[in-house]
């Protein structure tokens, strides 16, 4: 979503016509759900994706018609026998979509929702999907922050930028809580949940293939390793800090919030167990180790004898990631990061893991 926006800024800056599509919501089987996002531009050409296949080429004439017209709607789009995938298969469902011009005018809203995203903490777009029920008009996006705040609005809108409708604000979820996309009262509300930081301890292989398919996922990636060279911009192009040093003394000083994801997979079975004594007991959301249950039975029996609390390692995650067989580095980093995402977007629950090694074995 930021490189869309970034994309969507230049061509406004550039003087590209453009149109704003952004899938509001979705009833049945559909190609992608509420807030995929995508930019049609006037030549043709498209930044992001709604799923592909007819419907996006139809939205994309919509889009174009919308651009001659200057003018945003609501468009709804049946997924019957007219769009038939590849396949012969047929979704089935129906999708509806904000089609919006971008104007100079509208720069405002896309610069904050930018600055929005970039600082990560969340926020809410609330798009007004039937004027009747909302008393709103159609097409109208207004954009709240992480705190419920009104920031801006995309179309006009009648009502002082410190007092929007009250139904409004009673509708929106905490962020905190990663609400998912709804609809009430004629408004489709998309939230986008505050960003999470995946820790990488260890730039090796796994951990490289690991922060390349994170950082696709919305996690802020930062990296750790006591090699310089490991963790240099080619390796990791995404992550957001390369950081090297010692790796006990790199990670007491760095800010571990409940918001933090740790991921160990380091080199050896040395630099593991620093790693884990030095972030087993912090604030961390999760904490999770590679290796072999013996490597980790006698990991978490040294470190019981160093003091590190047995409940504390009791909620670390390992061995790591969900099973499905995984044999090759990106296969093995597929099941991490889908642990990562469950854990994430399920509350803490995480299917399909193999059992735990318990606390209690390793005393």
């Amino acid at each position: 979503m930021r490189d869309l926006i970034d994309t969507l800024l230049q061509a406004v800056s550039a003087g590209r016509a453009s149109a704003y599509c952004r899938l509001v919501e979705t009833r049945g089987s559909t190609p992608q759900k509420a807030g995929a996002a995508m930019i049609v531009f006037a030549d043709g050409q498209q930044a992001g994706t709604l799923g592909g296949g007819c419907v996006e080429a139809d939205v994309k004439r919509r889009a174009l018609t919308c651009l001659n017209r200057n003018r945003a709607e609501i468009a709804t789009f049946q997924l019957d026998d007219d769009y038939g995938w590849d396949d012969g298969l047929i979704c089935g469902g129906r999708m509806r979509v904000l089609i919006a011009p971008v104007t100079r005018q509208a720069t405002h809203y896309f610069e904050t929702l930018r600055r929005l995203i970039e600082e990560g903490q969340g926020f809410t777009e609330a798009v007004v999907l039937d004027a009747n029920k909302s008393g709103l008009a159609e097409a109208t996006v207004l954009l709240f922050d992480a705190r419920g705040q009104f920031a801006a609005s995309l179309g006009d809108v009648d009502f002082p930028a410190d007092s929007p409708p009250g139904f409004l604000v009673d509708s929106l979820e905490p962020i905190e809580s990663r609400p998912r996309a709804k609809t009430t009262g004629g408004v489709a509300f998309l939230p986008t949940p505050k960003r999470c930081r995946l820790l990488i301890v260890g730039a090796g292989h796994i951990g490289r293939a690991v922060a390349q398919l994170a950082s696709e996922v919305d996690f802020e990636v930062w990296v750790v390793d006591d090699r310089q060279e490991m963790v240099s911009r080619e390796r990791f192009p995404t992550a957001e800090r390369r950081i090297a040093g010692p790796i006990g003394e790199v990670l007491q000083q760095i800010d571990v919030t409940p918001d933090t994801y740790c991921l160990i997979v380091t080199r050896g079975h040395n630099h593991d167990e620093e790693a884990l004594y030095h972030l087993a007991e912090r604030d961390a959301r999760y904490v999770g180790m590679i290796g072999s249950r013996r490597k980790i039975k006698l990991i978490f029996d040294d470190l019981i004898q160093e003091g590190v609390s047995p409940d504390a390692l009791a909620r670390v995650y390992a061995p790591l990631g969900i099973h499905i067989g995984s044999q090759s580095v990106m296969e093995i980093a597929i099941s991490i990061l889908a642990e990562l995402i469950a854990h994430r977007n399920l509350d803490g629950h995480v299917p399909g893991r193999p059992k735990p090694v318990q606390v209690a074995e390793a005393r």
